[in-house]
């Protein structure tokens, strides 16, 4: 499991969903889908329409994954920041029960405010 609390802030770029890890498509359940796909140099995280799943690349070859889900339904608060004029830069931080606050970080164009709409439908449904 990745160690939130030494990993306080995934900075992050969005990539097209289509542009996932494979192995995503594997942990998905029955009517479950991908909304949102992002990456740093080597690790993933998707947000699904049920949580969000963070792939961590670990060695020197990549060869080994650590997947972490946590469930829409584990989340107690989350907010948005959005960018600035000088800082491009928006964030999405969750409060998880049992694990605590986690940032990510949002570089580059994109629109946080109608993700955080798709997002708030499905914690909050």
């Amino acid at each position: 499991m990745i160690d939130f609390q030494k990993s306080a802030v995934f900075k992050l770029k969005p990539i097209d969903n289509s542009k996932a890890r494979e192995e995503f498509s594997q942990f998905l359940i029955d009517g479950e889908m991908i909304v949102g796909t992002f990456k740093t140099v080597r690790d993933q995280v998707v947000f699904t329409n049920k949580r969000i799943i963070a792939a961590n690349v670990q060695g020197i070859t990549g060869s080994k994954v650590d997947y972490t889900s946590i469930p829409f339904s584990k989340i107690q608060t989350f907010s948005i920041e959005t960018s600035g004029t000088l800082d491009l830069d928006c964030e999405i931080q969750v409060y998880i029960s049992a694990v605590g606050k986690v940032s990510f970080e949002i570089k580059g164009s994109f629109d946080i405010v109608k993700f955080n709409k798709i997002i708030s439908g499905y914690v909050l449904g």
